[in-house]
């Protein structure tokens, strides 16, 4: 739920050009902030009013509220798109230009973003986001009182939220998800990236249709699995009896 400092990179990557004469490009992967911060916070510095960022990408199925099949990759000038990323066709009757490499595919995603960005517009798009990141705050404040988890960072920006677990040897977060999808929810667990993957987070994205009522039965659910996990780790089942004979049995955990 957090926001990259890219007018902050921006500046330091602009002392770099005017001391070594080195222009280095920014990508800002917008895919899920890029349909934010528009709406909560339009004066915040992230995209081309940046003199070194020179591409976007911004997801559609997610916070732009249609369905998966749909983003954009923006370049800030014809220059920026790399000839190797351009397939030249003419079996349309004439010679186009296509950057996927997906080729021919349906446009119903397109269709139901344009009527979304119509229907809603600048107005409707921050009423959304503006109650996805209150009820993102709401779920964080109740999800402080369930045992052994704790958010990553309680500034919460954007209607994100990662947990991480205190005490590994109570349960890790890979059985939390695994137990909160028995009751149908999809909570990736996962490890950072290298030089941080000893740290293991729960990821929940809050939208549109996810309201307090929801929030709370995801708490509820927490909570009482939080309980299950803890009663197995220091309470293994009773041994088979090929287990009997082994000395010294450790928990589950």
């Amino acid at each position: 739920g957090q926001l990259d400092p890219v007018q902050e990179i921006n500046t330091l990557l602009e002392t770099v050009e005017k001391e070594k004469g080195w222009h280095i490009p920014i990508h800002v992967d917008g895919a899920s902030g890029g349909f934010i911060l528009p709406f909560l916070y339009p004066d915040f510095a992230w995209d081309f009013r940046l003199s070194h960022v020179h591409s976007i990408n911004v997801s559609g199925h997610k916070y732009g509220l249609v369905y998966p099949g749909v983003g954009w990759l923006i370049m800030r000038d014809k220059a920026d798109l790399p000839e190797d990323l351009i397939f030249y066709v003419n079996y349309l009757g004439s010679q186009e230009a296509t950057y996927t490499l997906n080729f021919s595919r349906g446009s119903a995603m397109m269709i139901a973003q344009y009527y979304n960005l119509l229907r809603l517009g600048k107005k409707g798009y921050k009423a959304v986001m503006k109650n996805s990141l209150q009820n993102a705050r709401y779920l964080a404040s109740k999800l402080k009182k369930v045992p052994n988890l704790q958010l990553v960072n309680e500034d919460i920006k954007l209607p994100i939220l990662a947990l991480r677990v205190k005490d590994k040897t109570e349960y890790n977060v890979f059985q939390m998800s695994d137990k909160l999808r028995e009751r149908g929810w999809i909570v990736p667990a996962y490890s950072l990236p290298e030089n941080a993957q000893d740290v293991e987070v729960l990821r929940v994205v809050v939208k549109e249709n996810f309201s307090r009522d929801m929030a709370d039965m995801l708490v509820d659910d927490m909570h009482r699995y939080a309980k299950v996990l803890h009663e197995q780790c220091k309470t293994p089942p009773a041994p088979s009896k090929r287990e009997k004979a082994k000395p010294n049995r450790k928990p589950l955990c």
